[in-house]
């Protein structure tokens, strides 16, 4: 796999590749998307904990995309597909996609090995410098930090979820901060702030 498969002429627009339409869904992936919504609503903007997200949200430049395979050709193919999307589609349309994965990985183990994966695959076909990878369960842990600690919850999320992030829009955006390591840290003091109690209210799933 070659990276010249997702070059495309810039001053080609795809305006109709990000328009969500609810009701084109399967009821199962309505309910997903809707999901993965109120968690990004409430938590990830809500709280600010990623504090570049409530832009490309509110601009409607996020690309949902739900995939049920359990079998490896079909979440290859899946991954490959919407590195296509991503990458040939012009940043103001799809800005960054959330890969949705409802069917197989409720295991954090069976997850991680799928990342690894996708990982592997992104280097195999010279991407790396154009996508990054960001990773979120509904049981994530990080290792290395006690089980009942609330920093979890900062990656917990609806469903096994990947975030494919361009990563020249990272490095923009990441120019102008100071210390960007300071963003995870203010964010288990947000965490903290608000209590065991209200954040497994916002985020039942990761209980």
């Amino acid at each position: 796999m070659s990276n010249a498969w997702f070059k495309r002429d810039k001053h080609e627009r795809i305006f109709p590749i990000n328009t969500l339409d609810l009701q084109k869904l399967a009821p199962t992936h309505q309910d997903v998307v809707n999901n993965t919504r109120q968690w990004l609503d409430q938590m990830v903007v809500g709280l600010n904990l990623c504090p570049f997200s409530s832009s490309v949200i509110a601009r409607d430049q996020v690309r949902y995309a739900v995939c049920d395979a359990i079998a490896d050709e079909q979440l290859k193919q899946f991954f490959v597909n919407e590195l296509q999307i991503l990458l040939g589609a012009d940043e103001r349309d799809v800005a960054t996609s959330l890969l949705m994965f409802p069917q197989g990985l409720d295991d954090f183990g069976d997850y991680l090995t799928l990342l690894e994966w996708y990982q592997q695959l992104l280097e195999q076909a010279d991407l790396i410098e154009h996508v990054q990878l960001a990773s979120f369960h509904p049981q994530y842990q990080f290792e290395g930090v006690a089980e009942d600690d609330l920093s979890h919850f900062t990656n917990r999320s609806p469903y096994p979820t990947i975030h494919l992030l361009r990563q020249d829009q990272m490095a923009r955006i990441l120019a102008h901060v100071s210390d960007p390591d300071k963003i995870y840290l203010d964010n288990i003091e947000t965490l903290k702030n608000l209590g065991r109690r209200r954040v497994e209210e916002l985020c039942p799933w990761g209980t």
